[in-house]
């Protein structure tokens, strides 16, 4: 059962139900329209979910398991697609990956990183 916590087959696991998400929800939310908006939204109500239910994994299995867990690079991945309002909702709800540094340093330059993406696509739709 160890191999099932590996980073290789998280990671996989992971994308996989994210992908799956966002067909799904491209499929019944979108009208089958093929935009990139349509596609980013569908993208982003795939993959904060499952980084929320990622993240509440991790905290139920380091309570009760020695063994067997979500390796961290499998949660800043996550967060780095686009899981990172759900990586926070949970940090905060859960009080998971909060104290360890160099988790929050790292899941604080992705956000820093994803917000000024965000900010440069901002300045080119609107002011390009």
């Amino acid at each position: 059962m160890r191999w099932f916590f590996s980073v290789r087959t998280q990671l996989i696991l992971a994308l996989t139900l994210c992908i799956s998400g966002c067909v799904a929800g491209w499929w019944f939310l979108t009208n089958h329209h093929h935009t990139w908006l349509h596609w980013l939204a569908s993208w982003l109500l795939a993959v904060n979910p499952i980084t929320f239910a990622y993240y509440g994994l991790d905290k139920w299995l380091a309570s009760r398991f020695v063994i067997g867990r979500i390796p961290e690079i499998v949660l800043h991945t996550l967060s780095a697609i686009g899981g990172s309002p759900a990586a926070l909702l949970a940090m905060w709800l859960f009080r998971h990956k909060t104290i360890k540094t160099s988790f929050r340093v790292l899941y604080w330059s992705i956000v820093v990183l994803q917000t000024a993406l965000l900010l440069y696509l901002v300045k080119l739709l609107w002011w390009g």
